[in-house]
């Protein structure tokens, strides 16, 4: 499948698609954005079971008002080096949806930072470099006055068979 280019999505109405509201965090020095309608809450680090047998960026799982929800540390999924918790890290509480269902996660992020509404002039697709398989969870960059934040697919953010084992768990 070959990917889509600027163009293509200007023509098909994609980079609108893309304009909205987005809840922005911080992964170290990158700001990342995740569509506003898929995050359910934020909330502050809490205690978290480890599950046995489970790739390194899942953390393990919370129990949020009486449901067991599993948690992704986004630091690690995106190869980034483990830090320190401070307080300023938190867990955002997303909805992802697949063919097979909806899951709730929760992803440990360095601190949130705001809701931003960006518009489609802001948006590009994300540069071609060779790897888009591994990074067909990044919908586009927004390039705003201060910084350019990576939008993700939080539907893709998890490759199909993690997500699959996950929702067998839960």
């Amino acid at each position: 499948m070959q990917a889509a280019t600027l163009n293509d999505l200007k023509a098909t109405g994609g980079l609108e698609a893309l304009a909205g509201k987005y809840l922005t965090f911080a992964l170290g020095e990158e700001e990342y954005g995740i569509e506003i309608i898929k995050v359910k809450e934020i909330i502050g680090m809490m205690p978290i079971t480890s599950l046995p047998q489970t790739p390194s960026f899942i953390k393990g799982v919370i129990n949020l008002r009486g449901k067991v929800i599993p948690v992704t540390d986004l630091r690690l999924k995106f190869g980034l080096e483990r830090t320190e918790i401070s307080e300023r890290t938190c867990i955002i509480v997303v909805e992802m949806e697949k063919p097979s269902g909806s899951l709730t996660m929760g992803l440990v992020v360095d601190g949130v930072s705001e809701v931003a509404n960006i518009k489609k002039e802001e948006i590009e697709l994300a540069p071609h470099l060779g790897i888009l398989e591994e990074m067909n969870f990044v919908s586009g960059m927004a390039k705003t006055e201060s910084r350019v934040k990576i939008l993700l697919d939080i539907d893709r953010v998890l490759a199909g068979e993690q997500l699959a084992a996950l929702r067998e768990m839960f």
